[in-house]
């Protein structure tokens, strides 16, 4: 597996740092958009990232904020709810896969975490021949609004059992999808998968869903542990 350190060009002519793995068996690239006050260091993202890799996907951990954005945002927080700019860096994510010799051909699947989830569902609204499936993590899909309706690829979406609010959210923006899509509960979780077994879990879930979008999927939620 190539791994490198790349530089994505945002549509606004921002910079983004990313981490790229090319896949080695699958040809399948998870592009993940971290959640608010995160980067694409986030551990939990990694940790996911390095089972994907495994499985012999490819991956692209990224920045979604410049770091001068990222300063300003820990003293304003003014970036980290702006799904439109968010969601406009995933695009340029997907959209500079889709330029590059070694990744064009690729299927492109979205792992969103809060609310970098949301981002993802409004990338995959927006990019719906290119992206293939959207996975969510303990996410706020309801804030990606009008876009649910409008996603193509089969969601996933990956909640604690011990994060009710969040749950509430989740299952409420389930109800606007229209495509193929489940809501996995992981028992005794809370909202940042700390808990043993928990992250196992995630990673399973998003494995099985990326390698085969849609399969098991219902129009009512799993509450299946």
């Amino acid at each position: 597996m190539i791994l490198e350190e790349v530089v994505l060009p945002a549509t606004d002519g921002s910079a983004l740092r990313g981490d790229l793995a090319l896949p080695t068996s699958v040809p399948v690239m998870v592009v993940f958009a971290h959640g608010s006050g995160s980067s694409r260091h986030s551990p939990r993202n990694r940790a996911v990232a390095g089972a994907l890799q495994k499985a012999g996907m490819g991956t692209l951990l990224m920045d979604l904020l410049t770091e001068r954005e990222e300063r300003h945002d820990l003293l304003t927080a003014e970036h980290r709810f702006d799904i439109d700019l968010l969601a406009s860096r995933v695009v340029s994510a997907v959209d500079w896969l889709g330029d590059e010799p070694a990744t064009r051909t690729l299927g492109i699947g979205l792992f969103g975490a809060s609310t970098g989830a949301a981002a993802a569902l409004r990338a995959a609204a927006d990019r719906p021949v290119r992206v293939q499936s959207v996975v969510s993590r303990g996410g706020r899909p309801d804030l990606a609004g009008d876009a649910l309706a409008r996603v193509s690829a089969p969601v996933l979406l990956i909640v604690g059992g011990e994060d009710p609010e969040v749950l509430r959210l989740n299952r409420d923006a389930a109800a606007l999808l229209k495509v193929p899509h489940r809501v996995e509960i992981v028992p005794g979780a809370g909202h940042l998968f700390e808990e043993p077994g928990a992250l196992d879990h995630v990673v399973r879930a998003a494995r099985e869903w990326f390698l085969r979008p849609g399969d098991d999927a219902f129009d009512a939620y799993d509450e299946q542990p």
